[in-house]
């Protein structure tokens, strides 16, 4: 089941006796486990129907004595083993390959998946990585329980995601904006979500999150960013590379260069693809760039600059630089002067 579908079970009241939350990516996995922490218990229940354990405090004989409880007076209990990965036994268990089915059978947690007390609502939070899905631990909570795995996303799809995010608390984003989050913040859905809940709560419903917000609120300057790095690039623009090179080596650990790297080394291999588009196929530059249509015209722009046997020279560079970096084939040379000489070698 996808996340909505789950949420979506749990605003009808439909309760799951057993919820495996598991993956590498926690900012799902505590969306579940908060709105069922928030809102399947009403506050005069949760007192005495409601408990919060965490998986270094607790072993499996335990949390089954929590589970096999009944609720007072009300219909149902909530028992959320948040860390759950961290559970004695849980990994280990999941790990042992069980070799004889009686043996099987007295495992207290298969027992208990199989047979689950039906007024309670057991939540497991393992996160950051699955359980072995051949073990029988697995195969067991995958037919008898609801399992859910949170996926990461990929960095390419961060920007897509914003927007669906905000787009889902009912304002909107501007495309820019959503890219520059997407870049500055990081692979980290938490992270990001909290930037975006600051960033509303001056912010009307359907009002827009631009660009200059972004750049305001999170940090991010305004003159001296990768984003007119690689506009001034783009349009050969000498003066202001240089300008943007110089802040760059003087504040390397804000411009890190494996982030430099990638994103220069991303969007040459997008101007390179520009180059590439077939139009008489019915190709749109942004499907084949995998882009929003907001930035076609930059990419177009940089097209004009640069040939196609300059992207690919210029990727050659990118390479080299990025290999220097990690200290082959260059001893006395520092990132800042190895950056300073990439954007030369790419203007000339």
């Amino acid at each position: 089941m996808s996340i909505d579908q789950i949420i979506n079970e749990l605003k009808k009241k439909i309760f799951r006796p057993v919820y495996f939350l598991q993956g590498e990516e926690p900012f799902y996995i505590d969306q579940i486990s908060d709105y069922i922490e928030k809102n399947v218990l009403n506050e005069s229940e949760k007192e005495f129907n409601q408990t919060i354990l965490y998986g270094k405090d607790i072993d499996i004989p335990t949390l089954i004595s929590y589970a096999k409880r009944y609720p007072m007076m009300a219909t149902h209990q909530v028992v959320i083993v948040k860390e759950a990965q961290d559970m004695k036994g849980l990994v280990q268990k999941e790990k042992e390959e069980k070799k004889s089915k009686d043996k099987e059978l007295k495992d207290p947690l298969l027992e208990y998946i199989l047979k689950p007390t039906q007024s309670t609502i057991l939540v497991f939070c393992f996160k950051y990585k699955t359980i072995d899905k051949r073990t029988k631990l697995a195969k067991t909570i995958d037919k008898n329980a609801l399992l859910f795995e949170s996926k990461k996303i990929y960095d390419n799809q961060l920007p897509d995601w914003i927007n669906g995010y905000i787009l889902s608390l009912g304002f909107r984003v501007n495309p820019k904006a959503a890219v520059l989050m997407a870049e500055y913040l990081g692979n980290d859905l938490s992270k990001i979500s909290n930037e975006i809940s600051k960033l509303i709560l001056s912010l009307k419903p359907g009002d827009e999150i631009s660009a200059v917000m972004v750049e305001d609120n999170i940090g991010i300057s305004k003159e001296f960013n990768i984003f007119e790095l690689q506009s001034a690039l783009g349009k050969r623009n000498i003066f202001k590379a240089n300008q943007i090179i110089n802040y760059f080596a003087s504040n390397t650990k804000s411009n890190p260069s494996v982030v430099t790297t990638s994103q220069l080394y991303s969007y040459f291999l997008k101007v390179l693809q520009f180059h590439q588009v077939d139009h008489r196929s019915g190709e749109t530059p942004a499907a084949v760039l995998g882009v929003h249509p907001y930035f076609v015209k930059d990419y177009e722009t940089a097209a004009r600059a640069y040939s196609l046997d300059t992207c690919i020279r210029n990727i050659s560079f990118i390479r080299e630089f990025d290999i220097k970096t990690k200290g082959i084939n260059n001893a006395t040379s520092n990132d800042g002067q190895l950056l300073k000489e990439l954007v030369y070698k790419i203007l000339h």
